[in-house]
């Protein structure tokens, strides 16, 4: 006997790899059978319906008598759709397998062969070996391209690591040069190269949208499939022919992402959408449920979510195994196995899995006693048996019963690379093979590359004449194009100009509101715009009424594709909640991450869709970059266009909340975004003119970028607009206003932000009246914009020595002006020292370091350390250090202002 049969022997007697199940005793059989016969009958007489109706029936009567049948959401471990029900094949198999076997090679060979001229350069081969048969017949079969109007195609969310398998095949399809494959990973080479995951800001006229994130795809294509039916139900367009794919690892619903919003789908009866999981039991460093099963766990969550699942666990190799065991000990045996077992079954001999797996039951071994080992070791799982995964891409295009699908496909992960990775631990990280390896590999998918070539790991592409070639164009084109694809030339929209928005400027000005009012209300005028209204998606996560959107609710109703099928209890009011099957409002509930993938969706629906679409998104602020980063990283990565907008934002300014709600640091999060253009107004006319200039920019210009506007919760008087400063408001700083003083001490520069420029200005009086020192006020809107303005024009100087220096919009504006500069803002200090090496003398940056506290906003400005006490008392002690005027007198201002010399740093408090 040889040891592997020992081992499983073993193994087996100690029943290791197994689910542990309680043992069911049945008390009469003949009972059972009459039972089982009589449901035997109705399904043969009278269909599955039946069968399922007579079952939901039993259920409820039972449970009226307190009997509590088990729950129903998983069911055998078995494919779903039995081989009668599976359709027949439509296309070429021996062409389609060659062009795979094609595509698998050359996708390792730009990984393989980039490592070694690269020298670690990474990639992964392993995810798109296991998944080349889930991509191929979808892309032979059933994804629809953009067709003749370029909009019309389905949206695909391919899984990250699968991406040399996208490049291989675009580089059959011609779309993809040799150099570009060379150098996958090397984007920098002078021929250029190939993203190392979906990145559309990279590629462009390529990739779609950025799922390498892990998490982020499954979310996003959710959010993007009920969008598609927002702009069906608001008839802007007939999206009903589109289908949004998405493509992910069973590892990957690890994530909260994954799976946090799959009850919406089920909910907004999204059956435009589709799962595909790639189910090959591995993550990085192990199995994704080694004492588990993971497809069954899944099924029970998409199940009880409300989805349709489809199963493909078996190839067809296991169909007439499964019709011969008439005892059921096979389907019984296929559940008891733990997934860490199968994932050793993979790669040993069949002699093991001859005594492990089947040699538990002497039936089975019965079963197979004509299988010879090797047969065993080939019965493939359905992820690799074309047939199947057409039959469940099929039906998961055809059920028309309102819900979305999830297809569960059983793979192994590094199918086809052998020793060197299929189904181990290391397969993910696995990025070279030996040159044996390579052979094996060559000889296993018949690649036409001769033995002295392999270790060069060529890239190999039949004649353009070939048959192959020839298939691969005629399916796409039957299927209306080439994917994955993205139009460069977009779309552009009028819109309303500056002058068309001076009535909202008026009508706010001289008004006590906050800035959080002043951007709803000039969210309220666009969506009544004649040219752009029907255009704008309001985003909210269920805060309309803390931002006084709820006047809203009833002018541009609340989307809900099912419309409003309930009297609401506050119906009597003027501004009652209404929602609306043509609703435009997203109001998304509890969840900053469904809303910024509804704005990804929206934001991109330019080149998704032809139509340009204008997110706004508000949301509250400390509960934006903090929370969801990585998506407002990903809408960047994509080229979403579109506003958002911090809402009750500023440490001090959002008073009483506390710790956890006052946001003093996204303003410094959002610089690490290259297409974030942030804004911190204090005043009503600026947030306007933000908004203009990025309706302009955007939409009929075309830049590809995201305007973020805090805005805050204080109400205070907004004067009206200074003559010409509409280009200082965008570019990042104006003067606001100069108090002389007869006599002056000196003269001092004063830079506020936001709701703390009242608290600069009022600084400006007590300096001027009890200190003797003349000032001029300068409204920073955006620190970052004049920092890369700035830091843009340095490096242009730096690169070119002998032209004449470019000078930025800052250096001009402080051209002759004479410190010290003091600057404030509610956010830390960092925001504000962005502009250092560019103040033309001494500069001294206050802001809000450290945890929130709940309090009054007059307190946590003390605190803080940003009130007008505050500002005086450091632009005294700036005046000290240049000799104006003597510590002395600044230790008898703390004194009089009544301030605490001795308090706690606030940042370690």
């Amino acid at each position: 006997m040889t040891d592997s049969k020992t081992i499983a022997q073993d193994e087996v007697k100690k029943h290791l790899g197994e689910l542990e199940r309680n043992a069911e005793v049945d008390v009469d059989a003949s009972e059972t059978n009459e039972w089982l016969s009589s449901l035997e009958y109705v399904l043969k007489s009278k269909g599955p319906d039946r069968v399922r109706f007579l079952l939901e029936k039993l259920r409820d009567r039972a449970a009226e008598q307190g009997v509590q049948a088990a729950a129903d959401t998983s069911t055998p471990y078995l494919n779903t759709i039995p081989v009668h029900d599976e359709p027949a094949y439509p296309g070429n198999r021996e062409l389609e397998r060659r062009i795979k076997s094609i595509i698998r090679w050359n996708a390792m060979a730009m990984v393989v062969g980039g490592n070694k001229r690269g020298g670690g350069i990474g990639g992964h081969i392993s995810t798109f070996a296991s998944s080349a048969t889930l991509y191929e017949v979808a892309f032979n079969h059933f994804f629809k391209g953009r067709g003749e109007d370029g909009y019309s195609g389905d949206s695909v969310y391919f899984q990250g690591h699968a991406s040399p398998g996208m490049y291989s095949r675009a580089f059959l399809e011609g779309r993809l040069g040799k150099e570009k494959l060379i150098n996958f990973r090397r984007e920098l080479e002078p021929e250029g190269g190939l993203s190392s995951y979906p990145h559309p800001w990279l590629m462009p006229d390529f990739w779609e949208y950025p799922t390498v994130s892990m998490g982020l795809g499954p979310i996003m294509a959710i959010y993007q499939a009920r969008f598609n039916e927002y702009l069906r139900d608001r008839g802007i367009k007939d999206t009903s022919g589109q289908k949004v794919w998405a493509f992910l690892g069973d590892g990957e619903c690890d994530e909260p992402e994954t799976l946090g919003a799959i009850g919406l789908a089920s909910r907004e009866k999204l059956d435009n959408l589709i799962f595909v999981i790639n189910c090959n039991l591995q993550r990085l460093d192990g199995p994704v449920r080694g004492n588990g099963k993971i497809i069954q766990e899944l099924e029970s969550i998409f199940r009880g979510a409300g989805w349709n699942v489809i199963k493909v666990i078996w190839g067809g190799e296991w169909d007439e195994l499964l019709a011969r065991d008439t005892t059921g000990l096979l389907a019984k045996r296929m559940g008891e196995v733990v997934d860490g077992q199968y994932q050793k079954y993979t790669g040993m001999p069949g002699s093991y899995i001859r005594e492990h797996f089947f040699g538990k039951y002497p039936e089975l071994l019965k079963l197979v006693e004509n299988y010879s080992d090797e047969k065993l070791e080939k019965m493939r799982r359905g992820g690799h048996d074309p047939e199947k995964v057409f039959a469940a891409y099929q039906k998961a295009v055809s059920l028309k019963n309102e819900k979305p699908t999830v297809v569960l496909a059983k793979t192994i992960k590094g199918y086809g690379l052998g020793e060197a990775g299929e189904g181990r631990n290391v397969a993910h990280n696995q990025k070279k093979l030996n040159e044996a390896e390579l052979l094996e590999f060559r000889t296993r998918f018949g690649i036409p590359i001769s033995d002295d070539e392999v270790v060069n790991t060529p890239f190999y592409k039949p004649p353009q004449g070939s048959q192959e070639i020839k298939y691969l164009h005629e399916r796409r084109k039957a299927l209306g194009g080439y994917l994955p694809s993205r139009p460069t030339e977009h779309p552009t929209l009028e819109v309303p100009s500056l002058d068309d928005m001076r009535k909202t400027i008026k009508r706010l000005e001289n008004k006590s509101v906050s800035t959080t009012f002043a951007v709803v209300q000039t969210l309220i005028a666009l969506c009544r715009d004649k040219k752009i209204g029907k255009y704008m998606v309001p985003i909210v996560p269920d805060e309309s009424r803390t931002f006084g959107m709820e006047g809203m609710f009833t002018q541009f109703g609340i989307y809900a594709h099912a419309g409003q099928l309930y009297e609401p209890v506050d119906s009597a009011i003027l501004q009652k909640y209404k929602e609306a099957q043509d609703g435009q409002i997203l109001e998304e509930g509890i969840t900053e991450a469904g809303s910024m993938a509804s704005f990804n969706a929206a934001g991109t629906a330019y080149s998704c869709h032809g139509v340009n679409m204008i997110p706004f998104f508000i949301y509250y602020s400390m509960f934006g970059f903090q929370r969801i980063g990585d998506l407002i990283w990903a809408a960047a990565d994509m080229r979403a266009k579109g506003f958002l907008v911090g809402g009750t934002a500023g440490r001090t300014t959002l008073n009483g909340e506390g710790l956890q709600h006052q946001d003093g640091h996204s303003l410094l999060n959002a610089i690490a975004f290259p297409t974030v253009r942030s804004y911190d107004p204090a005043f009503a006319y600026e947030a306007v003119v933000i908004i203009q200039e990025g309706l302009q920019k955007m939409y009929a210009e075309g830049e590809q970028c995201i305007y973020y506007l805090m805005s805050e919760n204080e109400e205070y008087m907004h004067p009206e607009m200074p003559e010409g400063c509409e280009e200082g408001i965008v570019k990042g700083i104006y003067k606001y206003r100069s108090r002389e003083v007869d006599g002056a001490k000196a003269r001092v520069q004063l830079f506020g932000s936001g709701a703390i420029l009242n608290c600069v200005l009022a600084a400006q009086e007590l300096l001027a009246e009890k200190y003797g020192v003349a000032s001029d006020v300068w409204s920073v809107t955006s620190y970052t914009q004049l920092r890369r303005d700035a830091a843009a024009c340095d490096r242009w100087n730096m690169l070119h020595p002998t032209e004449t220096p470019k000078k930025s919009y800052l250096e001009e504006v402080l051209d002759g002006v004479e410190g010290p500069f003091i600057s404030a803002s509610d956010y830390v200090r960092a925001l504000g020292e962005q502009l250092t090496p560019w103040i033309p003398g001494d500069y001294f940056v206050l802001g809000t370091d450290g945890m929130g506290r709940s309090e009054t906003r007059e307190s946590l400005r003390r605190h803080f350390e940003v009130d007008k006490e505050s500002i005086t008392i450091a632009t005294l002690s700036r005046l000290s250090k240049a000799g104006v005027v003597s510590p002395t007198d600044v230790k008898q201002a703390i004194d009089d202002l009544g301030y605490d010399a001795d308090k706690p740093d606030p940042y370690y408090t």
